[in-house]
């Protein structure tokens, strides 16, 4: 009887480590992440206009806020994220493939509230900071040591008067690879 127990309970916990591990991994094995959802708008490097779906499988969308995605490939060079426009607040994030928040920041911490951000690897911003572009002379610099990733802009839209203002802000940012 004593035996019986023992492997029983030698059962459940090794079936409870299995299917903790199986859900720990489905993430990685998901086709339905963040980098196919945005792939699926279009091409790289430019701004996509996030909408909602409507299926009811779209995760936590914020009503007040809209979105726009643009993926890049930091191996084609650095790239230059800027946007400008007249919006309430507007913040922005960068991502890996794998979709883990990297770095991020708002319009509180920019330059006159304009969007200007310039993202590299280790080696590429080394090369950048010997000559800095002019253009890119007032750009938040952020080094990341990463391949393939893409950025969200996400704008505040209090009330209907503001949505084609955020809109338009979202539609007209700028996703460009920097040649080195």
């Amino acid at each position: 009887m004593g035996r019986l127990i023992q492997a029983l309970l030698l059962g459940l916990i090794g079936a409870g480590i299995v299917h903790i591990a199986v859900l720990l991994l489905v993430p990685v094995y998901s086709d339905r992440n963040a980098w196919s959802r945005i792939s699926a708008y279009g091409g790289s490097y430019r701004f996509h206009v996030l909408e909602t779906e409507t299926d009811g499988r779209g995760g936590l969308h914020d009503p007040l806020f809209q979105e726009a995605a643009c993926r890049f490939d930091l191996l084609d060079g650095p790239v230059r994220v800027t946007a400008a426009g007249n919006v309430p607040f507007w913040s922005v994030s960068i991502y890996n493939r794998s979709g883990e928040n990297l770095y991020s920041f708002n319009d509180r911490t920019s330059t006159d509230g304009k969007l200007d951000l310039v993202i590299a690897n280790p080696i590429q911003m080394i090369d950048l900071k010997k000559d800095l572009p002019e253009a890119a002379a007032q750009s938040i610099l952020v080094e990341e040591d990463i391949g393939e990733g893409f950025v969200v802009i996400r704008g505040f839209t209090p009330d209907q008067s503001w949505q084609s203002s955020v809109r338009n802000f979202l539609s007209d940012a700028d996703c460009l690879s920097l040649p080195m």
